[in-house]
């Protein structure tokens, strides 16, 4: 929410054609001079072999097929992306289980009336490994044992500008759901309970503002936001309200350079229910693994503050394709900061980092990442699990947002962390790489069965890269790999490192058939528990129509 803000700021500081417009001409809207519909639907057999190196030395093989369908469209003023795919697996042995498995990511933008009023979606659907810690990171490490899970997340919501005199009003709501299936068992750290795992959410962001540009009627730039963050998770009935109103004034120091100022009143309130509890006043666990909600119980407050907020701040726009902002202030009582650097030095690649400050739930954290994504990409797929990673292939927007999820446990969270993703393609290759950090000190209500988890910090170190090229008019190759450190807070939890790698050749047989060759290694790494390493071969055909 803070983000957009600024962003909004930044076109009241710089009115003439718009940073935020130009790199939207030259990124997120690659495909609008296209006015294009691609569509591909596919089916895919594939014999695999796995060889688990680590803690056991058990080898298996099975078959895949699969259906599935690639597709984007670019107009004057819409455009989007999706990939979608459903997978069966058969196993020969009672050591390899039949799965079927749903996977899929898309993300939208249509005009609805022109470019001044647009409809924005997204959704994702993918495997997921859960560990004892609640580390999770996007495409199952360690195939699919009973630690494996699935999460679902959708979003959508309608955006408006328009100009009402000298002022210029903007507005958006965005709708969001996400819901994480329980995995049957999780390895545990002896001596230690288990995560309280996610459930589901909906999750309401809203805002709103007026602005007028330096100069329009005053030297300096003048404007008014407000905002709304609600999120309710089904966990303990837990919940974010968060409320703002704030008045801004931005003054240009050169044609490049301009501070800003705001100050505002800011209301947040998180809350939640206790655990319903047995005779022994222990609390009740469902058959889900998760804590049954005491609905009966009053609700607790786990933080509440309202009062003065306030952020001083400089932007940079040094070219048409660059923007830089930096910010410091107060809100949820404390000390914060934030800013972000857009760099496009032209149509075919694009810097992005961002630094981020706010109050989350796991659901939410999806729904944000959903939204950074750009909406000209395609899928960038384990090619030996079918699994979609943390990145998308494309220039626009921060492409690793997913590789940041972090933990999954259900309770709430401040997050702070940094993100930087840097993409790039050319008429052969595309390639991309990320790297992050995020912080989550957790929030949650002390006559509760969540209280020993208030304040704790959980911290996530992410890296990830993938690359793609076309090696002559039938064949390709691409890899990607990807790395997760998760240093747990809770009882010591200890760190764990998550990693994978992969390596695929594309043939085009004959017209619409293509075969495929990847490997891949795939592991987890543990302080207390045995570490976990596999590898896995793969030979298949995709017929597309």
């Amino acid at each position: 929410m803070r983000h957009s803000l600024a962003s909004l700021l930044l076109l009241a500081a710089f009115p003439a054609s718009g940073l935020a417009q130009d790199l939207e001409d030259n990124s997120d809207l690659q495909r609008s001079s296209d006015h294009s519909v691609q569509i591909a639907p596919y089916i895919e057999a594939a014999q695999v072999v796995t060889a688990e190196f680590e803690p056991g030395d058990d080898v298996v093989t099975y078959s895949r097929v699969a259906a599935g369908v690639d597709a984007g469209f670019g107009g004057r003023y819409s455009q989007g992306s999706l990939s979608l795919r459903y997978e069966r697996r058969i196993g020969y042995s009672d050591s390899v289980a039949d799965v079927d498995t749903l996977s899929g990511i898309a993300r939208t933008s249509m005009a609805l009336a022109g470019p001044n009023v647009t409809f924005e979606a997204g959704g994702l659907a993918s495997r997921t490994r859960v560990e004892g810690n609640g580390a999770t990171s996007l495409g199952a490490f360690g195939g699919d044992d009973a630690s494996t899970s699935q999460v679902y997340s959708v979003y959508a919501g309608p955006s408006v500008q328009t100009q009402a005199g000298i002022a210029r009003v903007s507005g958006s709501y965005r709708l969001g759901y996400t819901r994480v299936e329980s995995p049957d068992a999780v390895q545990l750290f002896p001596g230690r309970e288990p995560a309280d795992i996610f459930d589901d959410s909906i999750t309401h962001n809203a805002a709103l503002r007026a602005e007028i540009a330096p100069d329009a009627m005053l030297p300096v730039g003048l404007g008014v936001s407000a905002g709304w963050n609600r999120q309710d998770v089904s966990n303990l009935d837990q919940r974010i309200d968060d409320s703002y109103i704030s008045a801004d004034v931005t003054v240009p120091l050169s044609p490049n350079v301009a501070l800003v100022a705001s100050v505002g009143y800011e209301d947040v309130e998180i809350s939640s229910r206790d655990a319903l509890r047995d005779v022994n006043d222990l609390p009740v666990i469902g058959r889900d693994g998760r804590y049954v909600t005491d609905t009966s119980a009053p609700r607790q407050i786990a933080y509440q503050t309202d009062g003065l907020i306030w952020d001083v701040g400089v932007m940079w726009r040094p070219s048409r394709r660059t923007a830089f902002e930096v910010h410091v202030g107060r809100r949820y009582g404390s000390t914060t900061y934030y800013g972000s650097l857009l760099y496009a030095p032209n149509s075919n690649s694009s810097l992005n980092v961002s630094v981020y400050d706010n109050l989350n739930s796991f659901g939410g954290q999806i729904m944000g990442a959903l939204g950074d994504l750009g909406t000209d990409f395609d899928a960038f797929r384990n090619p030996a699990t079918g699994d979609l990673g943390g990145c998308v292939l494309g220039v626009a927007g921060d492409n690793c947002a997913l590789a940041r999820l972090g933990s999954v446990r259900s309770t709430v969270f401040r997050s702070r962390g940094v993100a930087i993703t840097y993409g790039a393609e050319t008429q052969r290759t595309s390639w991309g790489v990320g790297a992050g950090y995020d912080r989550r000190s957790f929030i949650a209500g002390e006559d509760t069965v969540l209280a020993a988890t208030d304040g704790l910090v959980d911290e996530n170190y992410w890296a990830a890269a993938y690359a793609s090229r076309r090696l002559d008019r039938r064949s390709q190759i691409s890899t990607g790999a990807s790395a997760t450190l998760f240093d747990g807070g809770f009882n010591n939890d200890g760190t764990s490192i998550g990693y994978s790698i992969n390596f695929a050749y594309n043939r085009n047989l004959i017209d619409r058939l293509t075969g495929t060759a990847a490997v891949s290694l795939d592991g987890i790494t543990r302080e207390d528990l045995p570490d976990y390493q596999a590898a896995s071969a793969l030979v298949g055909l995709r017929y597309t129509f």
